[in-house]
C-alpha cells in the first residue's frame, strides 16, 4: 500500500488516503483535489515528493506527466526529521511539510532514457561478483584438499567443483549478452568515446561512469563530484580534534569504477605509476590508490562538463602512451 498525504500552501492537511500500489489509484487520488488547494508547482499545480526507495519508478512512471514531482533524499530527510514515532502516514506528512517549505533534500532522477541502461548495468555488476563467488568456490575447494586441480579432487569435491563451473560458465554467458545490449546503445554516445580516451578507463567503467553519472552539470564543482563518488574522507572534527573518516555517502558505483581505473592507469601509464610511487612514499598504499582515482575523476569532469577530448597529460606531464582508434574506440567526437 501507498500513503499519501497533500497540504496547502498555509500547511492545513487537504487530503490523506492510504491506497493500494496501483498507478491508476495514485492518479485518481491526485484528480479528486483541486489544484489551487496544492502548493503550486510547474504543471498542474500539485507539487508531489516520493520517497528515495526501489518503488519510486512506477510513482515517477504514473504521476511524471501531469505533476512537479521530486525525488526526496532518503537519508537527508532522516537528518532533518528523525522522529521517535515512525508510520508511513507521519513520514508522509513530514515529506509533504518539507516540500511545502522548500526544505526537502533532493536527490537527482536519472533520465528516463538513461534509467534502464543503467539498471541492466547494474545487473551485470552483480552477476559478475556472483561469477567471481563461483570461483572463489572452487579456489578455496582446492585449498582445503590442498591440491592444484580439481581432476586431484575425490569424486564428492569433483562434483562441487563441476556446479561452481557450470555455475560460473552461465553467468559468463549472460554477462556477455548484457553487454551486448549496452554497446549497442552507449559505444555512439560521445560522452563514453570521451571517456575511452581517458587512461584507466575502458568498456565497462566508461559505460558505469556515463550511467551513473547521468548529467554532469548536477555538479557545480570538481569538490562535489570528488564527494559523489567517495573519493574523499569524510571528517570527524571536534575542537581542535581533526579526523578524517571513511563514508559511504555518495555513490558506491562511481567509487568502484575510478577505484578499478586508478589500478589500470597505474599498470599500464609509467608517468602515472611514477606519480602513485611518489606518493606512497609518504603514505599508505590505499589512500595513494585513491589519490590517483581522484585525478583521474578530476580528468573526467572537465573533459565531460567541457565537452573536450583528453588532452593527453596527467599533472601536467605528457603521457607516453596513447588509445589506438580501434573499436570501441571510434572516430574523435571533437573532429
Amino acid at each position: 500500500t501507498l500513503t499519501a498525504t497533500t497540504l496547502d500552501a498555509s500547511g492545513a492537511v487537504v487530503a490523506t488516503a492510504r491506497m493500494p500500489c496501483r498507478a491508476d489509484a495514485l492518479r485518481a487520488y491526485f484528480a479528486q483535489i483541486p489544484t489551487e488547494a496544492g502548493h503550486l508547482g510547474q504543471r498542474t499545480g500539485h507539487a508531489v515528493t516520493v520517497e528515495c526507495t526501489t518503488g519510486w519508478y512506477w510513482v515517477h512512471d504514473a504521476l511524471a506527466d501531469t505533476v512537479d514531482l521530486r525525488l526526496a533524499h532518503a537519508k537527508g530527510v532522516k537528518a532533518i526529521a528523525a522522529a521517535k514515532v515512525k508510520t508511513d502516514s507521519a513520514d508522509a506528512a513530514m515529506l509533504a511539510h518539507l516540500l511545502r517549505t522548500d526544505l526537502l533534500p533532493e536527490a537527482h532522477m536519472i533520465s528516463d532514457e538513461m534509467r534502464p541502461l543503467r539498471d541492466v548495468l547494474r545487473t551485470r555488476l552483480r552477476l559478475v561478483e556472483r561469477r567471481v563467488a563461483a570461483q572463489n568456490s572452487i579456489a578455496r575447494l582446492l585449498e582445503k584438499h590442498n591440491v592444484r586441480d580439481v581432476a586431484d579432487l575425490d569424486a564428492f569435491g569433483q562434483l562441487q567443483a563441476a556446479t561452481h563451473i557450470e555455475q560460473a560458465e552461465l553467468l559468463h554467458g549472460q554477462i556477455k549478452r548484457l553487454e551486448k545490449h549496452l554497446r549497442s546503445h552507449l559505444v555512439p554516445d560521445a560522452d563514453v568515446q570521451r571517456l575511452f580516451r581517458i587512461p584507466g578507463i575502458g568498456q565497462a567503467v566508461a559505460f558505469s561512469i556515463r550511467l551513473e553519472v547521468d548529467d554532469i552539470s548536477r555538479f557545480a564543482s570538481d569538490r562535489q563530484f570528488f564527494s559523489y563518488c567517495r573519493l574523499v574522507p569524510g571528517a570527524d572534527n571536534s575542537g581542535d580534534r581533526v579526523r578524517h573518516k571513511r563514508s559511504r555517502d555518495g555513490n558506491r558505483y562511481l567509487k568502484l569504477a575510478f577505484s578499478h581505473a586508478a589500478v589500470r592507469a597505474m599498470q599500464y601509464y609509467p608517468e602515472i605509476r611514477d606519480w602513485y610511487q611518489t606518493k606512497r612514499r609518504r603514505k599508505p598504499e590505499a589512500v595513494a590508490r585513491a589519490l590517483v582515482a581522484k585525478e583521474i575523476a578530476r580528468i573526467v569532469y572537465h573533459v565531460l562538463r567541457k565537452q573536450e577530448d583528453f588532452n593527453g597529460r596527467f599533472k601536467g606531464r605528457a603521457l607516453s602512451r596513447t588509445k589506438k582508434e580501434l573499436w570501441p574506440l571510434l572516430a574523435s567526437p571533437a573532429g
